[in-house]
């Protein structure tokens, strides 16, 4: 079992560095835990780079998992519809509000 660190900042901005970090994993064998334990910002461009992740392992016979999920990134999931697509679950307790700056 390995442990990828995810950067606290997941901005639009940081989308292709996360594709980049990720890319040469997606063979590996054996689990893969993500540990989104820094992860304070999340656009939904990282979001779907992991969604992309997680679905190619999945089809490779791999498997992946969330460790230490911060409250904004389970929040972040559970507001684009994607927990299950992540592995991940998320109890009312562990979700804020997230503001809607539109």
């Amino acid at each position: 079992m390995s442990t990828v660190a995810l950067a606290q900042d997941l901005g639009i901005e940081t989308t292709s560095d996360l594709k980049q970090q990720l890319a040469p994993l997606v063979g590996h064998s054996g689990e893969l835990r993500l540990d989104a334990s820094l992860v304070s910002r999340v656009h939904t461009a990282a979001i779907q780079v992991l969604c992309a992740f997680v679905d190619a392992r999945r089809k490779a016979g791999h498997s992946t998992a969330f460790d230490n999920s911060t409250d904004t990134f389970l929040d972040a999931a559970r507001l684009l519809g994607v927990l299950q697509a992540l592995g991940l679950e998320a109890t009312q307790d562990k979700l804020k509000s997230v503001e809607n700056p539109a």
